[in-house]
């Protein structure tokens, strides 16, 4: 173990370094290996309980196949691999909830109960999950861009004009990405090395979406991405990725998560920069005023 380290920090640590290792390994693995390190990703927390049999049964692939993939990315083999995630995953989880669920005994087959439960378990869990490291990152970007654009296509487009409002209330300047006379990556065009490229990217996932990333990526463009899990398309190209749960009872998105994660985005952007943000709201506060004063 590292000196200076407490356990339960460095697993903490390792557990994280873990899937980073498996990121940085994606694009060079061969396709069957990608599919399993897609797997290992989104069920990560399984690993620990599954043998080697069990991941070859739920991808199709040869456990030849899934022993390769855990020395590609710096294990002996499985068992290793499985034994490492294993040690780590107990400093991670947190078993409690931060939210209580509704009591649904009194509502039998109550629609609103079970899509409100829905909900809660979807940010119960990403508050369990999200990378903070990755929050602080994501803030600190932000707040040193010379502006800051936002996009994504469906749900995405909706959820991307909603956190462009938010950070503009608390004086960061941004910018939503149109759809209409211009495709994302024209629009990225305009973006320097100073600017931050915020995309939204949730199933089913846009392949403008992805090939925007990899562009402004290719243009040294900050990208931070907001995404369903770690292991979203959009992640592999993205500096800074925050994982969301958005499941839904519906085929759709649930935005609940997000729309937390966008206000927490916006509220610690002004914590970090009070005095930006205290001027953007009294400028606001005027023009109000002013608006009331020609109304009457």
């Amino acid at each position: 173990m590292e000196a200076g380290f407490a356990p339960g920090i460095f697993n903490i640590m390792r557990y994280k370094e873990i899937k980073k290792r498996i990121h940085s390994h994606y694009e060079s693995l061969p396709k069957n290996q990608k599919v399993i390190a897609e797997y290992i990703v989104d069920n990560f927390d399984r690993v620990p309980f599954l043998n080697v049999h069990d991941i070859s049964e739920a991808t199709n692939l040869s456990v030849a196949s899934i022993v390769r993939f855990a020395q590609r990315i710096g294990f002996s083999g499985f068992q290793e691999m499985r034994e490492e995630i294993g040690d780590t995953l107990q400093s991670h989880i947190q078993n409690h909830q931060i939210f209580s669920l509704v009591e649904q005994k009194q509502f039998k087959d109550d629609t609103l109960t079970s899509v409100a439960n829905q909900d809660i378990s979807n940010i119960n869990n990403t508050l369990n999950s999200i990378d903070r490291k990755n929050f602080d990152e994501a803030i600190k970007e932000i707040i040193k861009a010379d502006k800051v654009f936002t996009a994504g296509l469906g749900i995405s487009y909706l959820l991307s004009q909603i956190l462009t409002y938010q950070l503009t209330q608390v004086g960061i300047n941004s910018q939503n990405f149109d759809h209409n006379f211009a495709s994302f990556m024209e629009q990225v065009l305009y973006l320097t090395k100073k600017d931050v490229l915020i995309l939204l990217s949730f199933p089913p996932y846009s392949k403008e979406t992805i090939d925007t990333a990899i562009y402004a990526k290719s243009k040294k463009i900050k990208v931070v991405s907001i995404s369903n899990k770690d292991a979203a398309p959009i992640s592999r190209y993205s500096d800074i990725n925050l994982a969301v749960n958005s499941e839904n009872m519906l085929f759709t998105n649930s935005f609940a998560a997000i729309s937390v994660l966008i206000n927490a985005l916006a509220t610690e952007c002004a914590i970090k920069n009070k005095s930006k943000a205290k001027k953007m709201l009294d400028d606001l506060n005027k023009i109000v005023k002013q608006q009331e004063m020609v109304i009457t």
